[in-house]
């Protein structure tokens, strides 16, 4: 039996492992893909994680797995499909039928962004669509943008957006935003923010990279096209937790609930990164929950001994 296995090749996953083998605990990582790094492998140019701006994400996730690698971190490759614990150990059951135990577990398979689902969002996701602006809006200065969606975080994007483009377009399905009002108002008095109301998405249109978008009213029928060089969506985060919720609690909308510690409600269960409780999900605050979590697995398996 192990003392621990890490869910998750993310930046926060691949951080657990890095001090998972600093701190010489027997431990495996099972990632779901065939890459590490998460989803910052998708993501053209990093430029918010301290000392290496402007890293393309697919380095920086490959920096993350060489350090690991370095430190002897074990990797297996497969899909979690199974999840349950005692007090005396975690199970962890993959697609293939491997099964693994381990006297503690860190949960860091982190979350996916809900999509619009439309023609060219994947083909241009990295080159003009994204689906966080306070990592990527710095690319857009002086540029037309677009957000979708009518949450908090969809009028927080335009207003952070806003203070860098020459306009940002606000996309919304209704005529009323569920964002709080004092937001809606921020972006109402903001001079380069238009909205477009009772309005959806249905194509992202550019060779290379985004050039336009084309919208429809809901309403009316009427179809006409943007030109915008970023589209940021933000239409709510769908967190990898369902296999996970026999186990440990979760808030109602399916993340972990744990705080910096990564303490979760079950004993030797932890959490890490996008799929737990949190404000800021950046690759910063992944790496920061991969490292507490595992002080946290210390702390407790100094309790059994």
């Amino acid at each position: 039996m192990k003392d621990l296995i890490i869910i998750g090749s993310g930046p926060a996953g691949l951080t657990a492992a890095i001090y998972a083998k600093r701190a010489e605990l027997d431990c495996v990582v099972i990632e779901k893909e065939a890459i590490s790094g998460g989803q910052i492998i998708n993501t053209t140019e990093i430029d918010n994680y301290p000392g290496l701006y402007h890293m393309g994400g697919f380095d920086l996730g490959m920096k993350f797995r060489e350090h690991a690698d370095a430190l002897g971190a074990e990797f297996v490759e497969g899909n979690v499909v199974g999840f349950s614990r005692t007090d005396e150990k975690v199970t962890v059951t993959l697609e293939n039928g491997d099964v693994y135990e381990a006297k503690t577990a860190i949960i860091a398979g982190g979350a996916r962004h809900r999509e619009l689902g439309v023609e060219g969002e994947a083909r241009l996701r990295g080159a003009g669509v994204s689906y966080c602006a306070t990592c990527d809006g710095a690319f857009f200065r002086k540029k037309i943008t677009v957000v979708n969606g009518g949450g908090d975080v969809a009028v927080e994007d335009a207003l952070f957006l806003s203070r860098l483009c020459e306009k940002v377009y606000l996309v919304h399905r209704r005529d009323e935003f569920r964002a709080a009002k004092t937001l809606v108002s921020a972006a109402k008095a903001a001079p380069n923010i238009e909205f477009v109301l009772d309005s959806v998405i249905t194509e992202i249109k550019g060779d290379q990279n985004v050039s336009a978008i084309t919208v429809k009213n809901v309403k009316t029928g009427e179809v006409k096209d943007l030109a915008v060089s970023g589209v940021f969506i933000a239409v709510g985060m769908l967190p990898e937790s369902e296999v996970y919720k026999n186990a440990v609690d979760t808030d109602e909308k399916g993340y972990i609930i744990g705080d910096e510690t990564g303490k979760t409600s079950a004993p030797n269960v932890f959490v890490a990164g996008d799929i737990r409780t949190k404000a800021l999900r950046q690759v910063v605050t992944a790496a920061a929950d991969g490292a507490n979590a595992v002080t946290s697995v210390e702390n407790y398996l100094h309790t059994l001994n």
